[in-house]
């Protein structure tokens, strides 16, 4: 029987407890994604205790305001979460940038920080330019062109206007994240950088420059698929995060 979803706090959601893991993975989800996906992670890594970031906006935040600037996301982060070795943070697209983020703030404050950085589909920090302004489209635009990338949501959501507005809402706010963030040059992470990437896609193409953020070991692997080529290839995907953790799992 499924491990009943356990809240840890309002920025968290893990699945089962594992007071016996050997170490935890703190997972940071794609724009606007949900955190019960990678929070069922845990159901293929059962030596390790999976955590999901879970921001304003999401899941059963979803009425509460979500951040708009990398900035005070990161420092509301660190604020709140009391961050415990061994650990190992792992983000997807966006989420990559946002743990890169708290991994460095934590490491500036002399606070615990992660034993390791999985980065997943985006390109290196140093490598973002300008992008832009989806964030300031009316809805109905903002919508086709998030369908246009992403897929179409699900109908229950197309259906409801309610919950519409709400996603909406979580889109456009993750995606001023993403348009307004500016790279500021730090010293790089003395810990080692695991990048993966799905070989169709384009928006990962300039991940090998994760290598210049660490001065640490740095290792790329693609697999077959595009963005959210993990979704096909979990098994495959988790296998490596497995090894990343030294084999924990």
């Amino acid at each position: 029987m499924e491990a009943e979803t356990v809240r840890a706090a309002p920025w968290l959601v893990r699945r089962a407890r594992r007071p016996d893991a050997a170490v935890d993975l703190y997972c940071f989800p794609h724009l606007a994604g949900a955190p019960g996906e990678y929070a069922r992670w845990s159901d293929d890594l059962p030596g390790v205790r999976v955590w999901a970031l879970r921001p304003p906006g999401r899941g059963s935040r979803l009425r509460e305001r979500p951040y708009t600037r990398m900035g005070a996301l990161v420092d509301a982060i660190v604020s709140a979460v009391d961050f415990s070795p061994p650990f190992v943070f792992l983000g997807h697209s966006l989420g990559a940038l946002v743990a890169y983020e708290v991994a460095a703030e934590l490491r500036d404050r002399g606070r615990p920080y992660p034993d390791r950085l999985i980065v997943s589909a985006c390109p290196a920090p140093s490598s973002i330019g300008p992008a832009p302004a989806l964030h300031a489209l009316p809805d109905r635009e903002l919508l086709a062109e998030v369908e246009r990338r992403w897929g179409p949501l699900p109908a229950e959501v197309r259906g409801d206007p309610e919950l519409l507005a709400a996603a909406l809402r979580g889109f456009r706010a993750d995606l001023e994240v993403a348009e307004t963030y500016a790279y500021r040059p730090r010293r790089p992470l003395d810990r080692p950088v695991t990048g993966l990437r799905g070989a169709g896609d384009t928006a990962a193409a300039r991940m090998a420059a994760w290598g210049g953020h660490t001065t640490s070991e740095f290792d790329l692997h693609t697999f077959p698929g595009g963005h959210f080529y993990f979704r096909e290839r979990r098994r495959e995907v988790l296998d490596r995060v497995r090894t990343s953790l030294g084999g924990a799992g």
